[in-house]
């Protein structure tokens, strides 16, 4: 099929519409005005005169919400956004894990900010001044965008190793607060990376202030995703209620072998949670994690992969192990001779993430890393890995649940009223699959290749991705929370 290119009004006939939220397939078609959905009908109901695509065999959905990413530079360094786009990704959430682009202003990045890309990137002193960047040169997908806590602390903190005083937290919460204004959608923490592990819970209750007056989400990379995380996921709720916001838990996993199988334990937790307070998650279908490299977790992981090196940067894409035998050196050597680096971690359980996925409270969220140099293969494939291995290979997931928790689910918890389902009066934001074909390419080994099967993606009611590469058009919008999205 050829997608598209026109604006105005036009209609894609005769597709299995999956319409994001949850309900069986139907054939239908969908009609389409300038960047809105105008109606969806039966098979055949197009008015002859409107141009159509026939889209017979293939899957019309929404276009897919990335619940996690950390896309917040790459928007602006590379915003045809191919390795979004060619897996049917319209809407990236940017500035998880407690580190956002902005405000800062820093040439010296302290790990893991620089996990967004090169210090030039990092030149905006509001998050206003990012966001109208952003809307002044825009990417091909929509932005919603949150404030990383750690980069709140490191713009105001000159000593991250302790706990925030009390004028340091003001000075924080003033920021959070323009931020908000300006139409953030919430505040992520990263209390796992050494910038905010010193944190307190009173502390980030404090700095979060102003959610109560302007409402939004709390995202949280947990203190602990290992031996600890019970306790961490009730602090977490605990910040939650202390916000009266919903908390979403990012990347949801168990990590090392002693904690496999408890995802059983902590999705009880959830769900008990879930009967008090708005709470949801986020994941992928990979049995491993990508951040900056911390022995904690090379220790406990069953295989580690670095992705880029600093201090030797023939290491990329090589084993940790291989590295030590061949160079003689013990892990804290190793580490020493890396750093700064990152890596790929092998240390969950396939079981556990599948039923983590399966979880009705489950969104699904890339948490790739765009500019490392061997990237997870998360960055390019996990939406097409999640309809390929889940729904067709595996039948984990029939397809309708499959696009709910990438569409609707989403755009539920994160407020917005006019994406993420087919319906009239919705954002024409598309993407049209061969249910069939599609599939991830991107491996382990050779993690930047694109997706097949995803045959045209729209933005606002422009082709972005027309089957195989991305179009050049470049219709992305900052989102703001509570706003209409015109």
């Amino acid at each position: 099929m050829k997608p598209l290119s026109a604006t105005g009004r036009w209609a894609l006939t005769g597709g299995l519409v999956v319409d994001g939220s949850g309900a069986p397939p139907r054939l239908a078609d969908v009609l389409i005005e300038d960047d809105r959905i105008a109606a969806v009908g039966p098979a055949g109901s197009m008015p002859a005169d409107v141009p159509a695509l026939d889209a017979a065999g293939r899957v019309v959905a929404p276009g897919f919400i990335d619940s996690h990413t950390h896309d917040d530079g790459y928007l602006l360094a590379h915003p045809d956004m191919t390795p979004k786009v060619s897996q049917g990704i319209t809407t990236v959430v940017t500035g998880n894990c407690g580190i956002s682009l902005a405000p800062l202003v820093r040439e010296q990045l302290p790990q893991p900010l620089d996990l967004l890309g090169p210090p030039d990137l990092f030149r905006f002193a509001s998050f206003r001044a990012w966001m109208d960047a952003l809307r002044a040169t825009p990417a091909a997908v929509n932005v919603i965008p949150l404030v990383g806590h750690t980069t709140l602390r490191v713009a105001v903190m000159a000593d991250t190793q302790r706990e925030a005083t009390a004028d340091e937290a003001a000075r924080m919460q003033a920021l959070l607060a323009q931020a908000l204004e300006a139409g953030a959608f919430g505040m992520s923490t990263g209390t796992f990376y050494p910038p905010a592990q010193h944190a307190s819970t009173q502390e980030i209750v404090s700095v979060g202030g102003p959610l109560l007056q302007y409402g939004g989400v709390y995202a949280t990379h947990l203190r602990d995703e290992a031996d600890h995380i019970v306790p961490a996921m009730e602090e977490a709720l605990l910040i939650g209620r202390a916000l009266d916001c919903r908390v979403v838990f990012s990347h949801h996993k168990l990590a090392g072998g002693r904690n496999h199988g408890r995802s059983r334990e902590t999705l009880r937790l959830l769900e008990r949670a879930a009967t008090l307070q708005p709470v949801c998650l986020d994941c992928h279908p990979y049995p491993a994690t990508s951040t900056m490299l911390r022995l904690d977790r090379v220790r406990i992981a069953r295989r580690t992969m670095i992705t880029w090196s600093q201090g030797d940067p023939q290491a990329r894409g090589r084993d940790f192990a291989d590295l030590q035998a061949e160079l003689g050196l013990d892990d804290e050597q190793l580490l020493a001779r890396l750093s700064p680096a990152g890596a790929i971690y092998f240390l969950m359980d396939e079981a556990d993430v599948e039923r983590i996925m399966r979880h009705e409270l489950a969104m699904v969220g890339s948490d790739g890393l765009p500019f490392d140099q061997h990237p997870h293969p998360r960055q390019w494939g996990t939406f097409t890995n999640v309809l390929r291995t889940l729904v067709r290979e595996r039948g984990v997931l029939p397809i309708e649940t499959a696009i709910h928790k990438m569409t609707g689910l989403a755009a539920g918890n994160y407020g917005l009223a006019d994406r993420g389902l087919l319906r009239p009066d919705q954002r024409a934001d598309i993407v049209v699959l061969d249910p069939q074909r599609v599939s991830d390419r991107a491996t382990f080994e050779e993690p930047i290749q694109a997706s097949v099967g995803i045959d045209g993606v729209w933005v606002n009611g422009r082709c972005v991705w027309d089957g195989a590469q991305a179009t050049g058009a470049l219709p992305g919008r900052v989102l703001t929370r509570g706003a209409s999205h015109g």
